[in-house]
């Protein structure tokens, strides 16, 4: 058989995930914050994008328990007319007001860069805040209080209490090497060392200081910072001092083995339990507070007059880009080199790209949020115990699309309900058969009845066992391991544990 060239023509098919595509899902999966970061990137980086600032009210969409998931409307994202003043200027704003123009203040004032002595230098475009109260933003209200540290609080204290110089300095030293919960971190000798100075004396002047306030600051570890708490309250006898050398069998709640090293019986041991329980371990916390930030939902639901829920975007997530056409429009005309026009028409081709695929997500999103709301509306209206078992292909399919998509969508984006806020990943649990054949139950609704049967158990604990013959007695049907599994995810103690726990007391 001979051998040689030919020509053939095949057809085959390919899915290419052009960059388009690949940006119309990477934004699809971002969450609000993260968006409103790349849209600030994009701004940046394309000159025919700009910002849109005014407000308009978002299209609302009902989700009915049993409305059609194919009849959901499009967002109309088209953006809005920016509002105009009639005639309103600096001059007529004035107008007819008991002002003295005169005495309104000029931020070009001489003042600005008079040195004021002991009180720092004032700077009219310095980092020492604005002062040109422009847009209303000389309100009281928006002047936040100031909160002391625990640096400045220890400072002040140690400027009092310690004289001598030398003494001093250490103290400030070893406030350095305070960690965020309060405690002393690194090597004493090494301090020593480096300021020139007897191991001894950096041990008088910790003692010193661990006397200061809040009581269990300096402590090298947390047997020493509750030894301080209680030697303030003057409750570090021998026996509260051997629970202190086994704070393991307190963590492991061996209650038996406590009484035998403390030398106690069960009720004196309960009260020290008690004394332990109120002291903070943790005593630098109360200083320096950090603020979580606040949760952004990215979608707003709430009750119709006829029984039903409106789902609507948030649009303060909503990110306003347009395309500014007339500034296009003047620099491709002005364009003479090649690459001058192929530059201005990308620009342009991936401004608009960006702009339809942020109206394509957020029509996405409210797909998604809608039939979200139909699947789980007993849960909005009876509560957790009403949740029903959800996957991701249960959404997917009722709205024609990905399971890949449904998971991008609900990925970092948050619903703001009757009920709270919750992460949209938290209706999608697993699914546990009934007992008799049912309607199976939610994972997250079985928790939550373990979790309610163990909080309303009285003098009699509620072993693995009796919660599985119980939940059996409610048609669901879970095995003991599954129970203890749920119970040790929730941080709830065998019934042993609790046994003994309620016997003391505790």
């Amino acid at each position: 058989m001979a051998l040689g060239p030919r020509l053939d023509l095949r057809q085959s098919q390919s899915l290419v995930m052009t960059p388009q595509l690949q940006q119309a899902i990477k934004l699809l999966q971002l969450s609000s914050l993260e968006l409103s970061s790349f849209i600030d990137q994009e701004l940046e980086r394309n000159p025919l994008l700009e910002r849109e600032d005014a407000d308009r009210p978002i299209e609302t969409v009902a989700a009915e328990p049993r409305a059609d998931a194919n009849d959901l409307p499009v967002l109309d994202a088209a953006p809005p007319e920016p509002p105009i003043l009639d005639g309103m200027t600096a001059a007529t704003a004035t107008e007819g007001m008991d002002i003295d123009v005169d005495n309104v203040f000029n931020n070009d004032s001489a003042a600005d860069s008079v040195g004021m002595e002991g009180y720092g230098q004032w700077s009219g475009n310095g980092s020492g805040g604005r002062h040109d109260f422009e847009d209303g933003e000389s309100s009281l209200d928006q002047v936040s209080a100031g909160e002391i540290s625990l640096r400045d609080h220890l400072v002040a204290q140690i400027n009092v209490d310690i004289t001598l110089p030398g003494d001093r300095l250490i103290a400030f030293h070893l406030i350095e090497m305070l960690d965020g919960a309060g405690y002393l971190i690194g090597d004493l000798d090494d301090l020593a060392i480096r300021l020139g100075c007897a191991p001894a004396r950096i041990e008088a002047v910790l003692t010193r200081v661990q006397g200061l306030d809040p009581v269990g600051v300096f402590a090298r570890s947390l047997k020493e910072c509750l030894a301080l708490q209680l030697a303030e309250r003057n409750r570090l006898d021998p026996a509260m001092a051997a629970m202190l050398d086994h704070l393991d069998l307190l963590a492991r709640r061996d209650l038996s083995g406590l009484m035998k090293v403390c030398g106690v019986d069960a009720e004196d041991l309960a009260e020290m339990i008690a004394e332990i329980k109120v002291l903070d371990p943790k005593p630098a916390l109360r200083f320096d507070h950090i603020v979580a930030p606040l949760v952004i939902p990215d979608v707003l639901m709430r009750r119709a007059q006829d029984g039903g829920w409106l789902v609507e975007l948030n649009s303060d997530t909503l990110p306003r880009v347009l395309v500014n056409t007339r500034y296009y429009t003047k620099i491709a005309a002005s364009a003479r080199t090649k690459d001058d026009k192929t530059y201005i028409s990308e620009r342009f081709q991936s401004a608009n790209w960006l702009v339809k695929s942020l109206h394509q997500r957020a029509t996405t999103i409210l797909k998604v949020a809608t039939e979200l709301v139909r699947q789980q509306d007993a849960f909005f209206r009876l509560g957790v115990s009403h949740l029903r078992p959800l996957v991701l292909r249960d959404i997917a399919t009722a709205i024609s699309m990905h399971e890949s998509t449904v998971s991008r969508v609900t990925s970092n984006k948050y619903i703001a309900t009757p009920r709270g806020i919750f992460e949209m990943k938290y209706f999608f649990t697993q699914s546990i058969n009934s007992a008799d054949g049912g309607d199976a139950h939610s994972a997250e609704a079985v928790r939550h009845r373990i979790k309610g049967l163990i909080d309303a158990e009285g003098k009699d604990v509620l072993s693995d066992e009796r919660i599985v013959e119980i939940l059996k007695a409610e048609s669901i049907d879970i095995a003991r391991r599954t129970v203890a599994k749920y119970r040790e995810a929730m941080n709830i103690a065998s019934s042993v544990q609790r046994r003994r726990e309620k016997s003391l007391g505790m």
